[in-house]
């Protein structure tokens, strides 16, 4: 179902802009017992501290919080246009409240000992290397801030070391 590709060849397939804001992505965080995921039209990748790294931002409201904040390792895996529907519904319910995994016919997988879906075009498996909640206060234009973060929910930011990619067969 799933092939791991390297990271020389990912480098060349994907379009780190459009993959987020077009595309959308999952996080996803748990084991075998218990997993949650959320969209996320927000991310990075890139290469910090001569590694490869995937950032991602969690409102601390997010009962997906609680999942990576347990875990050493998330994944963050992207879709096609034909799942927009069903990553709505994941970032709009809470696994709180609901099964939203299985209110969407989502198929769980484990790819190294982390959970994905087994609907993702990619998915990238990330070992837990740092997680800061965002000081508004070191913001450069306090008004953007503001204008962000009516409510003071400000986000935290984590950082993982991408250690696996995985494309569908």
């Amino acid at each position: 179902m799933f092939q791991e590709i390297g990271m020389a060849e990912l480098e060349g397939k994907i379009k780190v802009f459009s993959m987020y804001k077009d595309g959308w992505s999952l996080i996803t965080a748990g084991d075998e017992k218990k997993i949650n995921t959320m969209t996320a039209s927000w991310g990075g990748l890139g290469v910090l501290w001569n590694l490869n790294v995937a950032t991602v931002y969690v409102r601390p409201s997010r009962y997906t919080l609680s999942f990576i904040d347990r875990q050493d390792s998330f994944t963050v895996s992207f879709y096609g246009q034909n799942y927009r529907k069903e990553l709505g519904v994941l970032g709009s319910k809470s696994g709180r409240d609901c099964d939203k995994i299985k209110e969407v016919g989502f198929t769980p997988v484990f790819l190294d000992n982390a959970p994905a879906f087994s609907q993702a075009e990619l998915v990238l498996v990330c070992k837990k290397l740092y997680r800061q909640q965002m000081d508004l206060g070191l913001m450069s234009d306090p008004e953007f801030g503001k204008k962000n973060y009516p409510a003071g929910d400000v986000h935290i930011l984590f950082i993982g070391e991408i250690q696996k990619a995985f494309i569908k067969k």
